[in-house]
């Protein structure tokens, strides 16, 4: 069958290299000059299944709230600006801001996201992809107690779903990070690791997946930027684009925070709407000062990953549209923390700074599946964790091309749940 998959970020490179390797003839269409340059090139570079929770919940709206006057807040939500997408997908967000919509949207995340880390490792072992990847886990610091209370609630309910966590003192988190003794004495009062996640450069990934995807007869098409779709009743029938028209006889939208534009050409809403997010990467002057394991700062907000001689620090959420503009009050709270942790492990002085728009759903479960066109497929609105769900994404959407029931039960994670 001959495919065409839109984006060459993380979801749609693994997508066109699962459709490639069950023997389909696939075209990825991307405006960018390679493949994961957007969302996937410096994110927080964790594979992290253990942060399925939900972003809405019942003590969201109130924590919103108090943030929505700091600019530099962990999520900062403007909702007075001209921006009815936002509107619409607030109200859609506060709908799912309960406690059982909280536990029903934990659940159906943490299926993809298991299913996928079980994807990715076994591709890795039959391709041996190298990607500066760590897999010792991620370990969750907490400064407070009722953080690490609720942290430790959090853990028992994953545990519930299939993710066990252990529960550590700080002592335990600076036997496992020595980076971390400093802080674990004056600062932390318990951790949480999880022992089967792992991390690693979702950029780096991404090129490499999209080299066997090339070697299996993939064209990437870059600099191409896809305008809309054509559809009679049942079928897309035309992508249109910048640079003349493709007619498969399927199309996969991986389009990310970019998908609801060309999905409304053909009549569907995708309530997907872009949440900011900023890093920074410094290369590493003092090895044994900076961390080995992938660390998430619960109290912070932040991720800290070790990717060869660099370190990545990554956070914040910011609900402004598709505006791109790196924000340096958005930047100074990565750089104070890490400061603070590993303050020797690098000369910050000298970093780089980025930012990428996630594509996030309101209950941050991905759209995922079919649609009322019978050869259109939707795999976007992964949120915070494309990389996580990237590879079992990609395996469903191929299951479901190929007319097979796929792996996992797909109830609840498709686009007719927001009917």
């Amino acid at each position: 069958m001959k495919i065409a998959v839109l984006g060459a970020g993380v979801v749609g490179t693994t997508t066109a290299y699962f459709l490639a390797e069950a023997g389909h003839d696939v075209t990825v269409l991307d405006r960018r000059p390679g493949p994961g340059l957007e969302t996937s090139f410096a994110n927080g570079a964790q594979i992290s299944a253990c942060h399925a929770k939900p972003w809405a919940g019942p003590h969201t709206p109130l924590q919103a709230a108090k943030w929505m006057f700091e600019p530099d807040a962990p999520l900062l939500f403007r909702p007075w600006r001209w921006d009815p997408a936002l509107w619409s997908w607030g109200l859609k967000f506060l709908r799912n801001c309960t406690t059982e919509r909280a536990r029903i949207n934990m659940d159906r995340t943490l299926r993809v996201a298991l299913y996928s880390r079980d994807v990715l490792k076994a591709l890795r072992q039959r391709t041996n992809l190298q990607y500066d990847q760590v897999t010792s886990g991620i370990l969750h610091i907490y400064r407070s107690r009722e953080a690490f209370a609720e942290g430790r609630e959090t853990a028992t309910d994953l545990a519930a779903l299939g993710l066990p966590q252990d529960v550590l003192t700080p002592e335990d988190c600076a036997k496992l990070e020595p980076a971390l003794a400093h802080a674990a004495r004056t600062d932390l009062v318990g951790g949480l690791l999880s022992p089967d996640d792992e991390s690693g450069d979702a950029h780096t990934f991404t090129v490499e997946v999209a080299k066997l995807a090339a070697a299996r007869g993939v064209k990437f098409r870059y600099g191409v930027t896809v305008k809309g779709l054509e559809a009679n009743r049942t079928s897309i029938t035309r992508i249109v684009t910048d640079q003349g028209d493709e007619t498969p006889d399927a199309v996969v939208l991986s389009l990310g925070s970019y998908s609801p534009a060309i999905a409304r050409s053909v009549g569907l809403k995708l309530p997907v709407y872009p949440a900011k997010g900023y890093s920074i990467s410094v290369e590493i002057t003092n090895p044994d000062a900076a961390p080995t394991i992938s660390i998430t700062d619960e109290s912070k907000f932040m991720v800290f990953s070790r990717l060869g001689n660099r370190m990545r620090v990554a956070g914040t959420a910011e609900l402004a549209g598709w505006d791109m503009g790196l924000n340096p009050v958005r930047i100074a709270p990565l750089k104070r923390n890490a400061m603070s942790l590993f303050p020797t492990a690098a000369a910050y002085g000298n970093l780089n700074a980025w930012t990428g728009l996630r594509p996030t759903t309101p209950d941050s479960v991905p759209i995922l599946g079919t649609t009322r066109y019978d050869n259109l497929l939707l795999n976007t609105g992964h949120g915070t964790l494309g990389w996580t769900m990237a590879c079992g994404s990609a395996r469903v959407i191929t299951d479901l091309i190929a007319g097979r029931v796929p792996e996992i039960d797909l109830e609840g994670l498709g686009l007719e749940r927001f009917a």
